[in-house]
């Protein structure tokens, strides 16, 4: 069996979805606690869905074995969703505390890891010192960073995939013509 080519092409329709997404995304840095309040109500109801329905896969297959792992998991993503959409503004700290934590952790990372690096170690560096400012804006600026960074990131991710389908299009499979 022949693996299948891939080409990155970009179409019309490419164009115009990139257009769009970049000024979806400007608008969303424009409203970020809007679109904070918004990836919030998304995600608190993705995760009772997607509880519910592990925890219905669980009872369905419980005599198959492992479906108390399935079962745990389920009720955390449950109670996750609960508490996300019952208090929004408590779920915006948590999210915000968390990636806070994880640029920090990033860029300490980079930073350590740069001296096994020789080519890229100066980006490594670069990059981590800039991972680990973020986190320690992030985590010294709760009270202001809380119902905007979220906002940021999406508006920040929209643009970036706009841009990227503007620029490079999308990848393709390709009939094979041998």
């Amino acid at each position: 069996m022949t693996k299948p080519t891939l080409e990155r092409r970009r179409t019309g329709w490419d164009v115009v979805l990139g257009v769009l997404l970049i000024l979806g995304g400007i608008y969303v840095l424009g409203n970020t606690v809007l679109a904070t309040v918004i990836s919030l109500f998304v995600l608190g109801w993705a995760a009772l869905i997607a509880g519910v329905v592990q925890l219905v896969g669980a009872i369905l297959r419980i005599r198959s074995g492992g479906s108390w792992s399935a079962a745990l998991g389920g009720a955390v993503l449950v109670v996750l969703g609960l508490f996300i959409l019952r208090n929004p503004v408590v779920g915006a700290l948590s999210l915000t505390l968390l990636a806070g934590a994880m640029f920090l952790a990033t860029g300490l990372t980079r930073i350590f890891v740069a001296a096994q690096f020789a080519q890229s170690r100066w980006l490594l560096v670069i990059s981590g010192l800039i991972s680990v400012g973020l986190g320690l804006f992030v985590l010294f600026n709760l009270a202001t960073t809380t119902l905007t960074l979220l906002g940021i990131l999406v508006g920040v991710q929209v643009v970036l995939e706009g841009a990227t389908l503007l620029v490079a299009g999308r990848t393709r499979p390709v009939a094979d013509t041998s």
